[in-house]
């Protein structure tokens, strides 16, 4: 439960892409296997840990939407994915921007590196210690929590971290 007067966000990098066809435009990338299994594991890890999301911010590539296919189907509950051509290869700016526009009290964004790792760098207040945060992995995820009342508040060095996880599958 998310106490009142607060916001969370899930900060998603996608999972593992596949680069078997060499004629796919990158927007249309799927997952690959272990991408997919990362998927499915970190929808398994948010369920369990109750992050919930009730608004959905995803970039438009085959394999973000992808990826929240494989969480959302661990889900007890899934809403509706808002598709974002904004957040492909957003930048940091841009996230908050749309981040700003959010109305959801619990967001998952799911965007692309180096982008999302960059965002999820300046939101908290104290970075999370773990090896893998500076890489931001594929399937790499940051829940971080602000005391705003609505999401055009937010701004870097706000946030207090929760979490981060990465995957046992990622690749």
């Amino acid at each position: 439960m998310i106490p009142e007067g607060h916001r969370r966000l899930i900060l998603t990098r996608h999972a593992k892409s596949s680069w078997d066809d060499p004629t796919l435009d990158d927007h249309e990338r799927p997952l690959n296997p272990r991408g997919r299994a990362a998927a499915k594991e970190l929808g398994e890890w948010l369920a369990s840990r109750g992050y919930l999301p009730d608004q959905i911010l995803c970039s438009t590539s085959r394999r973000t939407a992808e990826t929240w296919d494989g969480v959302a189907a661990a889900l007890p509950e899934a809403p509706e994915p808002e598709m974002s051509a904004a957040l492909y290869h957003a930048g940091p700016d841009l996230m908050l921007k749309v981040l700003k526009g959010a109305v959801g009290a619990s967001v998952m964004m799911l965007g692309h590196n180096p982008g999302i790792g960059e965002f999820a760098g300046i939101l908290p207040a104290e970075r999370p210690h773990h090896p893998d945060f500076d890489r931001y992995p594929t399937a790499a995820t940051l829940v971080v929590d602000f005391q705003i009342p609505a999401w055009g508040d937010v701004a870097p060095r706000l946030g207090s971290v929760l979490d981060f996880f990465v995957p046992s599958t990622r690749g």
